[in-house]
């Protein structure tokens, strides 16, 4: 099964650059055993939602808004796509990645493709 996995990321301002290098190895060596493990589909982070653009459709007619979709105090920071037997297979990897990065790893699992 395939499982999204999205790291929730504070609006609050960047972490100390120590802390971002450490958890930047420590995702490193997560994602290279994830591959190795064959687990690993794709994976990557995302700028902050102020450069997102959201294409919505209003009285017949789609059009382009910038910014997020839905304001907050979290936003999706990164995601990581994972093909694992299981769920509990998928929270082990979630658990480690939220261990990497101190933050909330939400886990959700693809409809079937069959």
């Amino acid at each position: 099964m395939k499982y999204l996995l999205s790291v929730m990321q504070p609006e609050a301002g960047t972490p100390d650059p120590d802390f971002l290098e450490q958890v930047m190895r420590d995702l490193d060596v997560i994602n290279r055993e994830l591959k190795e493990s064959g687990s690993w589909v794709f994976a990557g982070g995302l700028h902050a939602p102020s450069t997102a653009t959201v294409m919505q459709l209003k009285d017949g007619e789609v059009g382009a808004t910038d910014g997020p979709y839905i304001e907050g105090k979290e936003y999706l920071g990164g995601i990581s796509i994972i093909d694992v037997e299981d769920l509990d297979a998928a929270l082990g990897w979630a658990g480690r990645i939220a261990r990497a990065t101190t933050l909330p790893i939400e886990v959700r699992p693809f409809y079937d493709e069959h």
